[in-house]
């Protein structure tokens, strides 16, 4: 009653729940052993990863029966784990009724196909998992569209046990006709004509992601982007940066499709915010790909956000997990000083924490602690955003007449203005911080008026 099979693209097979009870399942997290000590100390904890793929199954809110811990050495080409560990899962599996087993780790079809046989249960790998969240989380055309491609490039391997029926032969045209095509042979390409159309979808969308930033870049606002580990607290800290009601809650994923906000910096500066999906350790490289259209507005990005979750026992290891998937997608170290660190989550932090943290960020260049729940730090980013914005920006000396008052909104609206001066003849200074482009329209437009500034001011007013 609470699970059940249904017909997916092609006539493939997805899971499904329904019923008013959620469906039972035990996460077996594959803990890999290294032979090399000096690796071994670099991995991540069992623990804290079995605890990552708890959470993971009940973002798609599985009810977790049991969890255990596999400890491999030496994979099976069979069924992974070792057949003692195979045989304590589906005896487990049997005095649990559970009806899913969730696999931390990557099946091959064959193997997940025989551990289905030997415990009698569903099974889901990691990437099966991950594409069950996504599918659930997005809401435009173009997110369904991605993780539609990446379930059916993922869904083609694993055709052959999607039907019991493998022998059944279709026949061919005419009464000379052969056997005709196999039902899987079928069913493959319809799936491969299905992502050959998703595909030409798809790079409609990149055209028009492009004409989109070349319209920003004639605005001209500067795009700050954020990136991070999923549940880092992105969607939190840009829902308090730009007042936007993002979902926002303590799943992994909650945000899939991305949002784009404009927001006024202190100083006046608009930018434009943009939240994106979050990143997780071993992300299906499918998905890495079906989300290249939607992550390259990261490459673009003026500034890069980092937001780490400082509380969180492994925060080393999934800033390394984030820092792999961006240089995967392109990110050279050309580009790495566009990113700034935000270290959220400050309210979980104990006293002594706390206090080593703040130290630790304070070494940093470019390293913000706040928290995003509480607000606290957040006018630090915010300065130190607009720094790194006005890094190549020059201040200039611009004379108004008092009564010229759409050439005064025109500085507030294109720069920053960082003083103002009232002379005794009616004439008023201003001190403002102007970008390269927005620079050559106000020559044309101030002419003589205008001048680049001796000295940089950095007070609101003379």
């Amino acid at each position: 009653m609470t699970t059940r099979r249904r017909a997916g693209p092609a006539g493939g097979v997805s899971f499904q729940i329904e019923g008013p009870s959620a469906t039972r399942a035990i996460v077996v997290h594959v803990e890999r052993r290294s032979r090399h000590k000096a690796a071994a100390t670099s991995e991540r904890n069992a623990e804290t990863r079995l605890a990552e793929a708890v959470g993971l199954a009940q973002a798609i809110d599985l009810e977790i029966a049991a969890t255990i811990i596999a400890p491999l050495a030496a994979a099976r080409p069979a069924t992974l784990l070792g057949s003692g560990k195979v045989d304590e899962v589906a005896g487990l599996a049997k005095e649990k009724e559970a009806e899913l087993v969730v696999v931390n780790a990557q099946l091959s079809p064959i193997q997940q196909r025989n551990l289905e046989k030997a415990w009698e249960t569903k099974v889901l790998d990691r990437t099966g998992l991950i594409l069950e969240i996504f599918g659930r989380r997005a809401s435009t055309r173009e997110g369904i569209l991605q993780v539609e491609l990446a379930h059916l490039q993922y869904q083609k391997s694993r055709l052959v046990r999607s039907w019991t029926h493998l022998e059944r032969q279709r026949g061919g045209f005419g009464f000379l006709g052969g056997p005709g095509e196999s039902q899987l042979e079928a069913d493959r390409r319809l799936i491969e004509e299905r992502i050959a159309r998703i595909e030409k979808q798809l790079e409609s969308v990149v055209k028009t992601r492009a004409l989109h930033r070349k319209g920003r870049a004639r605005v001209p606002y500067p795009v700050v982007a954020f990136v991070g580990y999923t549940n880092a607290g992105k969607s939190t800290l840009f829902n308090r940066l730009s007042g936007a009601a993002v979902l926002a809650k303590d799943l992994l994923f909650a945000t899939l499709d991305p949002t784009m906000r404009v927001i006024d910096l202190p100083h006046g500066r608009k930018v434009i915010l943009s939240d994106t999906v979050g990143f997780i350790s071993d992300l299906p490289t499918t998905l890495i790909a079906a989300f290249r259209a939607t992550l390259e507005e990261v490459l673009e990005a003026d500034v890069i956000l980092h937001v780490r979750d400082v509380s969180h026992a492994e925060t080393e290891a999934q800033a390394a997990d984030v820092s792999r998937v961006l240089a995967e997608l392109g990110l050279g170290e050309d580009r790495l000083s566009r990113i700034i660190e935000v270290w959220n989550k400050l309210d979980l932090l104990d006293a002594e924490t706390r206090a080593a943290r703040l130290a630790q960020a304070a070494r940093k260049e470019a390293c913000v602690l706040l928290s995003a729940v509480t607000g606290e730090g957040i006018g630090r980013l915010l300065a130190v955003i607009e720094a790194r914005l006005g890094a190549g920006d020059t201040i200039y000396e611009v004379y108004l007449d008092a009564g010229d008052g759409k050439g005064q909104a025109w500085l507030h609206r294109r720069g920053e203005v960082l003083a103002r001066k009232n002379f005794a003849d009616g004439r008023i200074r201003f001190n403002v911080r102007l970008t390269a482009d927005v620079a050559g329209q106000a020559a044309a437009r101030f002419g003589k008026m205008m001048r680049k500034a001796s000295t940089p001011t950095r007070t609101a007013a003379e």
